[in-house]
């Protein structure tokens, strides 16, 4: 028997670890079977040097529970370990055997690769252990078995041991703080989160954990509908099943496996929910992506796998480097030739798939000028035909009629203001999404000459009708329109909103509230920024009222007769205007209803 002590700098670095290392105690899990994996994996590849013949079917990690000993035992039937390599692996701190393996016998079979890389992982089981043994056997026909104990101070016992088969076996005598540890149905909660696509079988108590393969494995043209599906309900299993999928797999300049799902979105869909799960040779580690994958691709969901990763020593979270920029914009490249693809090659699927697909593209399209160019082309718009098209294609029919506009409208507007351009057969597109505002100012800057225009932004020629525009002059020179509008402004009597009279095409709406353009996009884009406007810079408003409507020239006729009753109509009128262009304050809206009591009160009386 011998004694030793650590070789470490510090006496206080095994409480470093289990105080600050690891974010969760239950990693711990993860890096005992990370290590038996690649223990065993070590195996299979001196298999292929010709030093040992052991076949696949006979690797296996066993991890059992003993609640009266208060035991958690993890075993493998993997490479083992002398007592020299004892000391030279455990009984040094973060010196990794992965490292020293490698280099001696490298390999470029994916099956081959290693875990582990820093040596700490078998550290994190004093997180929740106040006693650690390793009672392992080493491959070697000469190798005698040797016996570790350590208590978590910085002393160590090394003997020889009495285990026979070739292979290691730890066992942790949890502290009374971490009974959760025990329990068989928190242990395979947490080997399903973690260990779920390891390689090698893994059973707790007897029953396997690790039953599916990762379907990211196999090559795209191998896998079935059914198979992505399956995976999908496996990773997800409370969610809808996705619209469509991508399968990445990259040789060069890294190495990267996976599937990304396009999510179907209902209206109990998380946007803020991060569900991309990463993993680094098959182990998870983490579900938090922000940096590898960009923002306006947060709503994906899958699987991620790649060796290359970057990881802090607790193999917790991302290091951003040159990599990971790379894998990121390889990642954007992949989804936009997907969504390419599809409106190539299935344009009624991608149509179909529009509301659920629509906020990644105009985001990818705000976010990141190289995804922008790789997705214009399949950027679409509904017109109120029921029609889809491209800002170009629309352009292309109506550039020289439109000189150069773009008309559009949203939800959150009425029909009244719309029926004037319907009347004229005008196309008009649908922009109701939340974004739409700053995608709208962002193809504006890519195209020359054009400008959007909302159907309340301006009156437009195109809506006029000039055969009927009373513009004859009385004895003061006047014009009726003129009149009209002077008289509208009076009994309006708010000095920040303008008063036109226009003749319009219709008859119908006898009057609209036309909003700046600019303004509003930028009331909007500071909403969608829950942002206030700054005091003093409300956007600018101007009153319409049509001189052809029967309601307006009644109320200018009562200019006179009733100069009252004419007020409160005027003002009841502009509020009609607000309350179906969604402009009206709530605050407004009791002094609406009581105004509208009052103009009914008096009509009553012409009954």
């Amino acid at each position: 028997m011998t004694t030793g002590t650590l070789k470490i700098h510090t006496e206080n670095i095994l409480p470093i670890i289990k105080k600050w290392l690891y974010s969760d105690k239950d990693i711990f899990v993860r890096e005992l079977v990370s290590n038996s994996c690649d223990a065993i994996q070590k195996c299979r590849v001196l298999r292929e040097h010709n030093e040992l013949s052991t076949p696949d079917e006979d690797f296996r990690i066993d991890i059992r529970i003993d609640k009266p000993a208060r035991t958690l035992t993890f075993t493998d039937n993997g490479i083992g370990m002398t007592a020299e390599e004892v000391e030279k692996y455990i009984a040094q701190v973060a010196f990794s055997g992965a490292e020293e393996f490698i280099g001696k016998y490298s390999s470029q079979n994916e099956k081959d690769q290693i875990i582990g890389h820093f040596g700490l992982g078998f550290y994190s089981s004093y997180m929740v252990a106040e006693k650690v043994t390793i009672d392992t056997r080493s491959y070697r026909e000469n190798g005698a078995p040797a016996l570790w104990t350590c208590d978590g101070s910085s002393s160590y016992t090394l003997e020889e041991g009495a285990r026979e088969a070739r292979g290691t076996e730890i066992s942790l005598f949890i502290d009374k703080d971490n009974d959760e540890f025990l329990d068989e149905s928190r242990l395979r909660s947490i080997l399903q989160q973690y260990c779920a696509f390891l390689p090698f079988p893994i059973y707790l108590n007897g029953t396997q954990i690790n039953k599916k393969q990762p379907l990211w494995l196999k090559n795209a043209s191998e896998c079935t509908d059914a198979e992505y599906l399956e995976f999908y309900r496996a990773l997800y299993p409370l969610e809808p099943d996705p619209i469509f999928w991508i399968h990445l797999n990259v040789d060069y300049p890294f190495n990267l496996k996976g599937i990304l799902y396009f999510p179907k979105i209902t209206r109990r869909f998380d946007w803020s929910h991060n569900t991309i799960k990463l993993f680094c040779n098959r182990v998870f580690v983490s579900d938090n992506c922000k940096d590898l994958i960009p923002d306006y691709l947060m709503i994906l969901r899958g699987a991620i796998d790649s060796p290359d990763i970057p990881l802090n020593v607790s193999r917790s979270t991302l290091q951003m480097d040159r990599t990971v920029r790379q894998l990121s914009q390889h990642i954007s490249k992949k989804v936009s030739d997907r969504l390419s693809s599809l409106y190539t090659a299935e344009r009624e699927k991608f149509l179909q798939c529009w509301p659920d697909i629509e906020m990644i593209i105009k985001l990818g399209m705000l976010q990141d000028d190289k995804f922008y160019e790789r997705s214009k082309d399949f950027l679409v718009w509904k017109n109120l035909s029921g029609e889809w098209t491209t800002v170009a294609d629309y352009l292309e029919r109506n550039r020289e009629a439109y000189k150069g506009k773009i008309f559009y409208t949203s939800e959150d507007q009425q029909s009244h203001v719309l029926e004037l351009y319907k009347q004229k057969g005008i196309e008009v597109l649908s922009a109701s999404s939340m974004v739409d505002t700053p995608v709208i100012s962002l193809l504006e800057g890519k195209f020359d000459d054009i400008k959007f225009q909302r159907i309340d932004g301006a009156i437009d020629e195109t809506i006029l009708d000039a055969s009927r525009e009373k513009t004859l002059l009385d004895a003061d020179g006047k014009t009726e329109s003129f009149k009209i509008a002077e008289f509208i402004r009076s009994k309006l009597g708010i000095a920040s909103v303008d008063v036109e009279a226009k003749s319009l095409h219709g008859d119908s709406v006898p009057a609209l509230l036309v909003v700046d353009e600019e303004m509003r996009r930028m009331r909007e884009t500071m909403a969608l920024a829950q942002q206030q406007m700054p005091p003093g810079l409300a956007a600018k408003r101007t009153f319409v009222v049509n001189t052809n409507s029967k309601l307006v020239q009644s109320i200018y006729q009562l200019k006179e007769k009733d100069p009252a009753l004419a007020q409160e109509m005027v003002h009841h009128l502009y509020d009609l205007s607000l309350l179906s262009q969604r402009e009206l304050e709530p605050a407004a809206l009791s002094q609406f209803v009581a105004r509208s009591n009052l103009i009914l009160e008096k009509m009553a009386k012409f009954i």
